[in-house]
């Protein structure tokens, strides 16, 4: 706590403590610290106040403006969530408070969640001079998700309470602690390919190799081996062996891998396991979609639900979203397009990453004559059966988006694209789309939104021209405009600071988005103009929605024909180069994964990157049909699908350890009971070693990186969904299951 004058009430702090301890006889209980930023030198976050009282930090301190005339103690207050509880431990609550008013609050430890059992409830008395106050009680419940509160409804005047040094300590478990890493023999828990790599991982403190068994669902041992010792993995901190059984081919279900006492999770091993991952993983994004109906009977029951955001109260949007204030004074129609991840945001940056990944996905299937991938009717969509393929009805549906969010004609930013829209505030959890109430807003244009809009309408009216000229024009009109935007207003980035409502898809650094724009204007065009602008590598660094130079490399080498002959040279070169980076990751680790930083940290969304390695590595495949690169692929799913440090298969339904409980409002299951969990073929985010949320700096303190991860839907820095992450998943299915 740094020194400052307090502004928020007269005096100095006395060292009076008030003793409030309930009357529950205490258990022996460790010192362990639940309170995050309880001296606020790090901002209010992540505590929270209700709407009604404004709070902000004075001086050091959480000072809150609470109203008068409500009419219950919890109409206002100041918390914070996600506190870990142990039932029969003694928690002990300590803080300084003030007001400018004698008045009373009360202190309240209790789940956040229903049935909401009490810890302790207590008032506590305040003056204008700061005194340090002590609350104590038993819990009755474990669970992550415990609340402390101070409220402070049902004032007869408004006054103003200001606190610090709030510390609540409690549990047998440390911070960090008590987690489950599942069996040490982590496996595909889906399935194996018959003639592909079949392989475990092993978590193991022996220095010699180890014997194993491979047991068929009647428990006799169909095949048995010894170990090969990797050692230590960094990422994981575990000691790893390898068991390879690929030369069993033999299908079935309900395999297991048994090393000594320890067996692994069940898994099958069939002829073509990634069909079905194919489709589900396209599947997710009709249930994602704003603007429409969500039916039964494409969707299944559980996850029908009306049209969201068409202007239907209590939705105000998206039929005639206006500028945020101070950005532009006209409104649009920005109906459509995907619900980027658990909010109800759409972004263009994002969007248009996963339309190019769901077109690039058609091209690469059709050039390959992968009559499955492409044919319509793969989909249970309503625009199946309608002679397009289906995947490209489903991207249609995102770029339509796209184009509604240009700038229109007359207006000084014409043809560039607002870089998204969102709610003013962000909504509660749950909340289905068509419940949600905030207002919405258009936010700036950006360069980055505008050359997004330019690449995936440019790739768009490629694949469309046979099938819909009409938007094949349309497509190539707004591409072409945004191009010209771009181009007269080259540096206009989208802030950082802009995430109230809605993340904020910052980048400031957009010479990779002019050349991925460019590559695709000139595939679908041969205009040289756009070729002079073809300058953006692939790298090691691979890609993203924020870095997309590696996108135009990917373009030239899947339509080489429309590129000059040095440059798709070049290209090939790069992404084999590139591929063969990310297969010596992949083999140094213990775990499969061909996401290695520099820096051994783990990003938010590592799963996106580890499948858009796999991107690359598989189209080094297509360019030079090396086994080993087809090989990396499936041993990438395998790393998503339980073959990982944490034993967990981050794939919705694929696994008897799969997620489930994904940051999301309406697959929110965990929360409403009548809810239901994100569909199969939904994609986590995966180990984040930053530890951006509250459920995982109380959970995950210490981990190492590649299993910072847990399966809970409030931490979104680790186990969110997004459009952009299924759709690099669809594309290393489609591969995997091509045949």
């Amino acid at each position: 706590m740094s020194l400052r004058t307090r502004l928020c009430a007269v005096g100095l702090p006395a060292v009076l403590v008030v003793g409030l301890v309930a009357a529950e006889a205490p258990a022996e209980t460790a010192a362990h610290e639940r309170i995050l930023n309880g001296t606020f030198t790090s901002g209010k976050s992540p505590w929270w106040s209700s709407g009604n009282t404004p709070s902000r930090v004075v001086d050091g301190r959480l000072c809150a403006d609470v109203p008068a005339g409500t009419t219950n103690v919890w109409d206002s207050m100041i918390a914070q969530d996600n506190i870990p509880l142990e039932s029969g431990q003694t928690y002990t609550l300590s803080f300084t408070a003030s007001a400018t008013v004698d008045t009373g609050v009360r202190a309240v430890l209790q789940l956040g969640l229903p049935p909401r059992t009490t810890t302790f409830n207590k008032t506590i008395n305040l003056t204008s001079t700061p005194q340090t106050f002590t609350v104590s009680g038993l819990s009755n419940a474990s669970d992550l998700h415990g609340q402390l509160s101070f409220q402070q409804g049902g004032a007869a005047q408004p006054f103003t309470l200001c606190l610090d040094d709030i510390s609540l300590t409690g549990g047998v478990v440390p911070p960090g602690g008590g987690r489950d890493f599942g069996s040490p023999v982590r496996v595909n828990q889906y399935g194996y390919e018959t003639s592909g790599p079949k392989k475990a991982s092993v978590a193991d403190p022996s220095t010699e190799p180890v014997p194993w068994r491979l047991v068929d669902s009647s428990g006799a041992v169909v095949r048995q081996g010894r170990t090969k010792v990797v050692g230590d993995d960094p990422g994981s901190g575990d000691h790893v062996h390898i068991a390879d059984f690929s030369s069993y081919r033999k299908t079935g279900t309900g395999y297991s891998l048994v090393v000594g006492e320890r067996t692994s999770a069940p898994f099958d091993i069939a002829a073509n396991p990634y069909a079905a991952l194919r489709t589900d993983a396209l599947s997710y994004f009709y249930p994602a979609r704003s603007g429409i109906e969500i039916e039964a009977a494409h969707a299944g029951e559980a996850y029908a639900r009306p049209a969201g955001h068409l202007g239907v109260a209590p939705n105000k949007g998206d039929t005639d979203v206006p500028c945020q204030p101070g950005t532009c004074d006209y409104s649009l129609d920005v109906r459509g397009g995907w619900y980027d991840a658990g909010d109800h945001g759409k972004y263009v940056v994002n969007g248009a990453l996963a339309a190019w990944q769901l077109m690039d996905t058609y091209e690469r299937a059709r050039d390959r004559h992968d009559r499955a991938a492409v044919r319509d009717g793969l989909l249970n969509i309503p625009e199946h059966d309608n002679g397009v393929p289906d995947v490209l009805d489903e991207a249609r549906w995102e770029t339509e988006f796209l184009l509604r969010m240009q700038v229109p004609e007359g207006q000084p930013l014409a043809g560039m694209a607002h870089h998204k829209i969102h709610d003013a505030a962000w909504t509660a959890l749950p909340t289905l789309p068509h419940q949600d109430s905030q207002p919405r807003y258009l936010h700036a244009p950006s360069t980055a939104a505008t050359l997004n809009l330019a690449a995936a309408a440019a790739q768009s009216a490629r694949v469309w021209k046979p099938y819909d000229k009409a938007f094949a024009a349309r497509c190539l009109s707004a591409a072409r405009a945004a191009w010209k935007a771009a181009l007269a207003h080259p540096d206009r980035y989208a802030p950082d600071s802009d995430e109230i409502g809605g993340g904020a898809y910052d980048d400031t650094r957009v010479t990779d988005e002019f050349s991925w724009a460019a590559a695709e204007l000139y595939a679908t065009t041969g205009d040289r103009a756009y070729l002079r602008r073809i300058d953006a590598e692939l790298t090691r660094t691979g890609f993203s929605w924020r870095d997309t130079e590696g996108l135009t490399d990917l373009t030239i080498v899947r339509l080489p024909q429309r590129f000059p002959g040095r440059m798709v040279r070049e290209a090939r070169e790069r992404v084999i180069s590139v591929a063969d980076a990310f297969l010596r990751d992949q083999r140094s680790q213990g775990y499969p994964n061909p996401y290695l930083p520099a820096d051994g940290t783990y990003v938010w969304g590592s799963n996106s990157a580890s499948a858009n390695n796999a991107l690359v590595l598989a189209t080094a495949y297509d360019l030079t049909h090396r086994p080993a690169y087809r090989d990396a692929v499936l041993e990438t799913l395998d790393y998503l699908l339980g073959r990982n440090a944490l034993d967990q298969s981050f794939v919705t339904g694929y696994g008897e350890r799969a997620s489930h409980n994904q940051h999301s409002r309406w697959w929110a299951h965990q929360l409403n009971p009548a809810l239901p969990n994100p569909p199969a073929g939904s994609l986590a985010g995966g180990p984040n070693s930053a530890l951006q949320d509250p459920v995982a700096q109380q959970n995950l303190v210490g981990c190492k990186p590649a299993t910072c991860y847990i399966d809970d839907i409030f931490s979104y820095s680790t186990n969110e969904v997004a459009v952009n992450w299924n759709s690099a998943l669809a594309w290393v299915a489609t591969f995997a299951a091509a045949r």
